[in-house]
């Protein structure tokens, strides 16, 4: 049985801003960061199908420090997807809509989970992660 994270998201900015932090390898460093020691994580991510991608941070005893992933869609500023292997590998994909006034909502769909303290797992990293997205938009 595979489980599905869905979380969403609401940001006072632009759906252009908040795509380009999705997207753009320097500015995701600055976000998706290390739960752990909340050092950043390295990565060569390119909003590009096909492409293969790593996110990199210090290893340690429970984990290698490696996230592997491959782009699945990129439908900008709208739609964008891509598989997360860290052990198990799940897809996740973004949906960016302006909500007008100046707000864009980000719905996360995480599929491939295999069971409930991964998907406990996921949604603390993605809601810390999330956390940390605001202050990149707000810079």
């Amino acid at each position: 049985m595979s489980l599905t994270l869905t979380l969403d998201f609401q940001y006072k900015t632009s759906i252009e801003k908040l795509w380009s932090a999705l997207t753009d390898s320097s500015k995701l460093a600055k976000w998706v960061a290390n739960i752990h020691t909340g050092q950043a994580m390295e990565n060569d991510f390119k909003p590009v199908v096909g492409h293969h991608f790593q996110f990199r941070t210090q290893p340690t005893e429970w984990w290698n420090g490696i996230i592997d992933g491959e782009v699945l869609i990129v439908d900008a500023p709208n739609r964008l997807s891509y598989t997360w292997a860290s052990g198990e590998k799940h897809t996740v994909t973004w949906t960016l809509q302006d909500l007008g006034d100046g707000k864009v909502n980000l719905h996360l769909e995480q599929t491939g989970i295999s069971n409930a303290q991964a998907l406990g797992g996921a949604k603390y990293g993605w809601s810390n992660w999330c956390g940390e997205l605001e202050k990149v938009l707000e810079q």
